[in-house]
């Protein structure tokens, strides 16, 4: 396999990987609790999801051939939260949009030059940016979520005081006997 068949097999993986860690620490919540602002002036669950599916839908709709910023995004109606809006809809089409874009790429394109707000990335930094700044927003995410049920919350992840044993765990999974 190929390097590049390697990068975009990897970064799917790890893109789906915060996809999922998101999700755990949605479903812990109750719908209300999706629109619970930390502070003054912070953003809820609601308004990161809004912002992430609108980030997704810019990025990724013809990642390839038009810049990342399109001219019908509206990025700060993203950080207001409308009447009636449910966060479900948009998380999962901002990630299908991604997953679209990832799965349609061919090795050859990695280093093709894309460009954002017209500065011009290699599509390998491109898709490197995005996580990036998809892991902050999930992260922020689950440090809501784990406010918000406090005592209550399920690590998704490696709970505190859990390390000796995921450690075993994977010594038992990947270590040959």
């Amino acid at each position: 396999m190929s390097f590049e068949s390697s990068y975009i097999r990897s970064i799917r993986s790890h893109f789906l990987a915060y996809k999922t860690l998101g999700e755990k620490a949605m479903a812990q919540l109750e719908e209300s609790d999706l629109f619970y602002e930390p502070a003054p002036g912070s953003n809820s669950i609601a308004i990161i999801v809004r912002h992430l599916h609108g980030n997704m839908k810019s990025r990724f709709t013809n990642f390839i051939t038009e810049d990342g910023e399109k001219p019908w995004r509206q990025r700060e109606e993203e950080f207001q939260s409308p009447a009636g809006y449910y966060p479900a809809g948009d998380w999962e089409a901002g990630w299908e949009c991604l997953f679209q874009a990832i799965n349609s790429l061919e090795p050859g394109q990695l280093l093709h030059t894309i460009t954002i707000r017209q500065e011009p990335h290699l599509v390998l930094d491109a898709l490197n940016r995005q996580l990036a700044h998809y892991a902050s927003h999930v992260g922020q995410i689950v440090y809501i979520a784990k406010m918000i049920k406090g005592e209550k919350w399920t690590s998704v992840s490696i709970p505190k005081g859990g390390s000796d044993q995921f450690n075993k765990e994977m010594d038992q999974k990947f270590k040959p006997h």
